[in-house]
């Protein structure tokens, strides 16, 4: 029996994250790892004490938002996001660690993980942000989407 890669480990569990979202648009789910140990996970949904777009409706949605524009008129928070309020507010220390995200982050997550130095993220979808891209250039962030089959 052949077992998964450590990237399909993480990936897989980056996706059951996912399930916890309460987002009508997108389910995303991310892990924070080093050292192979999970440090944080995150997936998208409102903040505490705020009603769920399952609930409630989403806004972008009713407005005919496309996806990737205006990601502030959301009542959501990103999951990667998440992942590092976690990591922080149980003081777990995130340098230097890996990102493994069900979608590649946007700008706003692309900024914050970048000043997290989180230094390479590996995801299963793409993500059409290039100025994000352009950013985790310039800041030496490596990006990888991960073959996307082998996470179903």
């Amino acid at each position: 029996m052949k077992r998964i890669s450590w990237d399909e480990y993480f990936l897989k569990i980056a996706g059951l994250v996912a399930e916890r979202s309460t987002c009508l648009r997108r389910k995303v789910g991310a892990v924070l790892v080093r050292d192979k140990r999970i440090l944080a996970t995150g997936y998208n949904g409102v903040p505490h004490g705020v009603k769920h777009c399952d609930e409630v409706g989403c806004i972008r949605q009713k407005r005919g938002m496309k996806s990737s524009t205006h990601i502030e008129v959301c009542r959501g928070i990103h999951a990667e996001q998440n992942a590092i309020v976690q990591a922080a507010t149980s003081g777990v220390n995130v340098s230097g660690s890996l990102l493994y995200c069900t979608h590649e982050p946007c700008i706003t997550c692309t900024k914050i993980l970048i000043n997290s130095d989180i230094k390479e993220f590996r995801v299963s979808e793409p993500y059409p942000d290039a100025f994000a891209r352009k950013m985790l250039k310039e800041a030496g962030v490596k990006v990888h989407v991960v073959n996307r089959r082998r996470h179903a």
